[in-house]
C-alpha cells in the first residue's frame, strides 16, 4: 500500500506550483515595464505653454537685443518711460481679456478714450477736478454699457457693435470740441497720475498694477470671474448650468467701459491736455496684448498673468523701435504680425 505524503507536503508542493504560474503570468508584464523608457525632456518642453515660456523667453530677448542696440533702453529713465507708456494701454487690456474670454471683443476702447479725454478736460476746466474725472470715467461706462445692452440683451455680434461704438465715440469726440484739443488744464490730481512718480514708479503704472489686481481676483476668487471662462468656452452649456448669461455679458463690457474710462483720465493727465484725437491704436495694441499673453479670441482660456507679460512685450517692442528710429508705420505692420502668429498658436490649441 502506498505511502501518503503528508498534507503539508502537498501544500507546499502546490503553492510552489502556484508561484510559478503567477510569476510566468507576470513576466511579459515585467518586461514591459522594464521596457518602457521616460519621454524625453525635449518633446514635453515644447508642450509648455506658450504664454508661460515662450512669451518672457521673448522679453528677455528683446531686452537684450535693444541693449545691444541702443544702452539707452537699459537706463532706468526709459524703464520708467515704458511703463508710463503701457500703463493706459495696460488697463484696457484687463477689460479686453474679460471681454475676450467670453469669445467677445471690444474695438470701441480707443474712440472711447477719446471721449472721456475731451468729456473730462472740458469739465475740469469749466468744474473742477473732481467733476471732471467722474465725468469722464463716466462716459467711459455708460459707453461700456450700452456695449453690453447690445452685445448681451440684443444679441448682436460683438464685432458689430463695438465697431459702431468705435465711429460714434470718435466722432462725439470730435464734435464736442470741434476737432481742436482742449488746453489750459490746472489740476495737480492730473499732473500726478500723468507725470508724477512715487519711489521712482510713475504714478499711472501704480494705478495699472492696482486695476492689474482687481481684475485678477474677480477672475480667479468670484464666481462672475469663473462664468466668464464658462459663457467662452460653451454658451449653451453655460446656459445650462444656470449662468446669467445676459446680465453677465452686459456686467463684463461695462467693467471694460470703466477701465477704459480709468485710461483716458490717465492720458489726459500725460498730456495735460483733452485730446479728441488720442487712443488711435488703442484697440489694436490691447488685443495685442491679449493674444500674444495666451488668451484664445475664440473664447474660454487665457488669463489677465499672460496679459501682462503681452503688454510689457508690445510696450518694449514700440518703444525700442522708437529709439531705433523705425516708423510708426512699419511698427503697425510688425504689431500686426504678432497678432497674426499669436492667433496662429491659439488655434493650434483648440
Amino acid at each position: 500500500m502506498p505511502r501518503r505524503r503528508p498534507d503539508h507536503a502537498v501544500r507546499q508542493r502546490e503553492e510552489r506550483v502556484h508561484g510559478r504560474e503567477q510569476r510566468s503570468e507576470g513576466a511579459p508584464v515585467i518586461e514591459q515595464e522594464a521596457k518602457a523608457k521616460p519621454a524625453p525632456a525635449l518633446p514635453r518642453l515644447f508642450k509648455v505653454p506658450w504664454e508661460t515660456i515662450g512669451v518672457p523667453v521673448a522679453i528677455i530677448a528683446l531686452a537684450v537685443t535693444f541693449g545691444i542696440l541702443s544702452p539707452t533702453f537699459i537706463q532706468l529713465s526709459n524703464v520708467a518711460n515704458i511703463s508710463r507708456q503701457i500703463a493706459s494701454t495696460g488697463l484696457i487690456a484687463w477689460g479686453q481679456t474679460m471681454v475676450i474670454l467670453t469669445a467677445g471683443i471690444d474695438l470701441s476702447v480707443g474712440s472711447v478714450a477719446a471721449l472721456v479725454s475731451v468729456v473730462a478736460a472740458s469739465m475740469i476746466k469749466s468744474q473742477g477736478t473732481l467733476v471732471g474725472i467722474l465725468a469722464g470715467v463716466g462716459v467711459g461706462t455708460l459707453a461700456g454699457l450700452v456695449n453690453g445692452f447690445f452685445v448681451g440683451k440684443v444679441r448682436m455680434p460683438p464685432f458689430v457693435v463695438t465697431l459702431a461704438m468705435m465711429s460714434a465715440a470718435r466722432g462725439a469726440a470730435m464734435t464736442y470740441t470741434g476737432g481742436v484739443p482742449v488746453f489750459g488744464l490746472e489740476s495737480g490730481f492730473l499732473e500726478l497720475v500723468g507725470q508724477r512718480s512715487l519711489a521712482g514708479i510713475p504714478v499711472s503704472a501704480l494705478v495699472a498694477i492696482a486695476g492689474f489686481v482687481v481684475v485678477y481676483l474677480i477672475l480667479a476668487r468670484t464666481r462672475f470671474g469663473l462664468a466668464l471662462y464658462a459663457i467662452g468656452g460653451s454658451g449653451p452649456a453655460a446656459m445650462l448650468a444656470g449662468i446669467p448669461i445676459t446680465r453677465y455679458l452686459i456686467y463684463v463690457y461695462t467693467l471694460c467701459g470703466l477701465l477704459t474710462g480709468i485710461s483716458g483720465i490717465l492720458l489726459t493727465g500725460r498730456m495735460n491736455s483733452g485730446q479728441p484725437l488720442i487712443g488711435s491704436g488703442l484697440e489694436l495694441q490691447s488685443i495685442a496684448a491679449v493674444c500674444i499673453g495666451g488668451t484664445s479670441l475664440f473664447g474660454g482660456r487665457g488669463s489677465v498673468v499672460g496679459t501682462a507679460f503681452g503688454l510689457l512685450l508690445v510696450g518694449m517692442l514700440t518703444n525700442g523701435l522708437d529709439i531705433l528710429g523705425i516708423s510708426s508705420f512699419i511698427q503697425q505692420i510688425i504689431i500686426g504680425v504678432v497678432i497674426l502668429v499669436s492667433v496662429l498658436v491659439s488655434l493650434t490649441k483648440r
